[in-house]
């Protein structure tokens, strides 16, 4: 049997009575030999352990990460067992998360080993110029048997603080991140990212995307999440790159919205024009988070990241003579970050900060992008974003209108055969305007613009064969003329 708060009541008692039959000024003098030697007493006879985490560091003031991982911890598994509950609403939580009161105490279970929880405070005199008053210093006590003092400080306590850490990044806000400017920094006092509240509602079942492709992405997604081990033991950083690219309006942002929300990850948009050079691109990577994914949108018009490799023209080396235009030559304009520091960003030592990233390039161009920049590695796995297919309309057919299957399907789906149009195109003609609108005016909507689209495609073809003739005729005759002279 335990030793609870009746035992130290006994000793409260005694401490009262000594205080009450001595004067004060001989208790504050033997106090620190007294409470020495009843520790030591107490620890002969006392046949448990007790170890305390305090709410505040006492150095820096700063709030106990352990005491808050422990908080989470015993909300979620030892709250119900409680009589007396505080609500709290925790930093970047969702919802009121129910904690022990003050001195209260709940008994925990962990393969077999029983341990006790009390929630408890000391109220501590404070002096100093102009102000006396009470300060409060909360922390948990964590009671245990002797008998299982290595077990507990060596693997229940790292039990806690893992589960805690794990309900922390279920229980958070997610948050979309943007990069202030650089120069801005100074203003924004040293913060580097702003963010919102991430609350985008694409998942993978909303997706408009080949069921097959949706897949393949889907697991590997998955794996990627559950292989810290293997990375470590192949001595690679725990991240992954992915490319997306394919014409506008085919899913790209939709498809990062569902990666971030299979994951639980936080978003960090990173605007390439707005970091100063190199040194401020690694600042910025240190700053962001694990279970993240860092995305360049438009990786081929962020910067002119192609061109860094071609040579300059040779300008005879002259030197330039005008004022007005050596000083505009010589002013600094822009980003200055580089190719070597966007590809150290991504797979060099600096990527190695953090884990379990990813990063993501979006582009509608990808024949214009540097190979080193999207090679295997680097950019792990490519992802064609393409036109629209029949089994993508399904599912935007699904989403907008709540069908899965319409006689004018067939129809659809022959068109879209013959026809390129984007998943966005296809959503705004399925989309109801007005409650008059039901799912066979919708339907041929969509039809009408699949058909209007393939008559424009028709007569745009017979226009560039038209100019493509004239153009070949206009040669032929410049050749004929050059051959007669």
């Amino acid at each position: 049997m335990r030793w609870g708060i009746g035992y130290y009541g006994q000793i409260i008692a005694l401490g009262m009575f000594f205080q009450a039959i001595f004067p004060q000024w001989l208790l504050d003098q033997f106090r620190s030999h007294f409470e020495k030697h009843i520790h030591k007493l107490i620890g002969y006879v006392y046949p448990y352990i007790q170890i305390s985490f305090h709410e505040h560091n006492a150095a820096s003031f700063q709030r106990s990460k352990a005491y808050a991982l422990i908080e989470r911890y015993l909300s979620t598994n030892s709250a119900h067992l409680a009589k007396r509950l505080k609500a709290n609403m925790f930093k970047d939580s969702e919802s009121v998360v129910l904690s022990l009161d003050d001195y209260e105490e709940v008994t925990d279970v962990f393969n077999g080993v029983t341990v006790w929880w009390t929630s408890n405070k000391k109220i501590i005199q404070q002096r100093a110029h102009n102000y006396r008053g009470d300060c409060e210093r909360r922390f948990y006590q964590l009671t245990c048997h002797r008998k299982h003092r290595d077990f507990v400080t060596k693997v229940y306590i790292k039990h806690v603080l893992d589960e805690g850490n794990t309900i922390t990044w279920k229980t958070r806000q997610r948050k979309l991140y943007t990069n202030n400017k650089s120069k801005d920094w100074y203003y924004y006092s040293d913060t580097l990212w702003s963010h919102i509240v991430f609350e985008h509602p694409s998942t993978f079942d909303t997706l408009a995307m080949d069921p097959k492709k949706k897949s393949e992405i889907l697991n590997d997604l998955l794996t990627f999440s559950k292989s810290k081990d293997y990375y470590k033991k192949v001595g690679k950083s725990w991240k992954r790159g992915y490319l997306l690219y394919g014409p506008p309006g085919t899913g790209k942002s939709s498809m990062i919205a569902a990666m971030a929300n299979l994951l639980e990850y936080d978003i960090y948009d990173l605007e390439l024009a707005s970091v100063m050079d190199n040194t401020d691109l690694r600042r910025l990577l240190i700053e962001t988070s694990s279970k993240s994914i860092i995305v360049i949108e438009d990786i081929d018009c962020s910067l002119d990241l192609t061109g860094q490799r071609k040579k300059k023209p040779d300008d005879g080396n002259k030197e330039e003579t005008d004022p007005i235009k050596k000083t505009k030559k010589d002013k600094k304009e822009g980003s200055e970050v580089t190719l070597s520091g966007l590809l150290n960003f991504i797979d060099g030592l600096w990527s190695a900060c953090g884990s379990e990233r990813l990063i993501v390039f979006t582009t509608n161009h990808v024949e214009k992008l540097d190979p080193a920049l999207i090679r295997r590695g680097r950019m792990d796995k490519h992802i064609e974003m393409s036109y629209c297919c029949f089994e993508t309309f399904k599912v935007l057919a699904n989403n907008y209108l709540g069908v899965e299957e319409h006689e004018l399907f067939e129809r659809v789906g022959r068109l879209l055969e013959t026809t390129n149009m984007t998943p966005a195109d296809v959503a705004e003609s399925l989309m109801p305007k007005s409650d008059e609108e039901n799912v066979e005016i919708c339907l041929n909507k969509l039809i009408k613009s699949l058909e209007d689209k393939k008559d424009a495609s028709r007569l745009k073809a017979i226009e560039d064969a038209r100019i493509k003739a004239e153009e070949e005729k206009i040669n032929e005759t410049e050749q004929v003329i050059s051959h007669v002279k």
